[in-house]
């Protein structure tokens, strides 16, 4: 990878943790400043970061998002997230896609990584407690391979949303973002695995989406709107971060500002 695709990597991984409000330690920190002046690899990078959260990593996803347990977990975590980047995956458009991001991510952090949930999930960070009980807030356990073929198709038939002017692609993409964040397939780290699949869904599609100003507080509101059936949240969030896309860069991007090949 070149110097600008590493700080891309770098800025993404960071962005994509802090929006669970996970941030890595001092140690991983200064291995990701290595990292991208090229004076280490990206294994050297997962050691640094695994060795920091020694005795952490290790046990299973908890439901939800990731805020409210997994903090300790971000080091291993924003490796894992520059090393998927670097290996790439398959780009499928459909559930397989979204297994291998998020084996790809927590893979060696949770022992459940790439694994569909078995049960159904009915908690979910939230001040509205119907709400988070409400069995119906996300797709059922035994449907989530229906679910996903079905919205794969969709895509398809949309052509995975190509060739679309900049305010339908923007609503489409809202809509299929809703979608899989109800189909909810794995017990946790769904947004940050459906946030790498958006990223790459658009950049195919023409489009790059630049995560760096969206905020923690604006994204779980879209969120928690999405839930009541409202994806105008989406809608806003996507509209303010999508640009025409650069074919000769990498499409996980924190900020435009990380350098030339942005």
């Amino acid at each position: 990878m070149t110097p600008a695709e590493r700080a891309s990597a770098v800025a993404f991984a960071l962005k994509n943790c802090a929006l669970e409000a996970m941030r890595p330690g001092d140690a991983t920190m200064h291995a990701l400043g290595r990292y991208e002046r090229g004076d280490i690899d990206v294994s050297a990078l997962i050691d640094a970061a695994d060795a920091e959260t020694s005795g952490i990593v290790g046990g299973r996803l908890a439901d939800g998002s990731l805020d409210d347990h997994a903090a300790d977990h971000a080091s291993s975590i924003v490796a894992r997230t520059v090393l998927l980047v670097e290996r790439g995956w398959s780009p499928s458009g459909n559930l397989d896609e979204l297994t291998a991001i998020h084996t790809g991510l927590f893979e060696g952090v949770f022992s459940d990584a790439g694994h569909l949930r078995t049960a159904n999930t009915t908690r979910e960070v939230t001040s509205d407690r119907a709400l988070a009980k409400n069995p119906e807030t996300f797709f059922p356990a035994a449907l989530i391979e229906t679910g996903a073929l079905n919205i794969a198709t969709e895509l398809s038939d949309k052509r995975n949303l190509v060739a679309l002017d900049r305010d339908v692609f923007v609503r489409e993409l809202a809509h299929v973002y809703d979608e899989l964040g109800y189909l909810h397939p794995f017990k946790g780290g769904n947004a940050m695995t459906l946030r790498i699949f958006a990223s790459r869904l658009a950049h195919d599609a023409g489009w790059d989406l630049d995560w760096g100003p969206v905020s923690r507080d604006g994204y779980k509101a879209a969120k928690h709107a999405a839930y009541r059936g409202d994806i105008g949240g989406f809608e806003r969030l996507f509209s303010g971060i999508v640009r025409p896309a650069n074919p000769t860069r990498t499409f996980l991007i924190a900020g435009w500002e990380q350098g030339p090949a942005h």
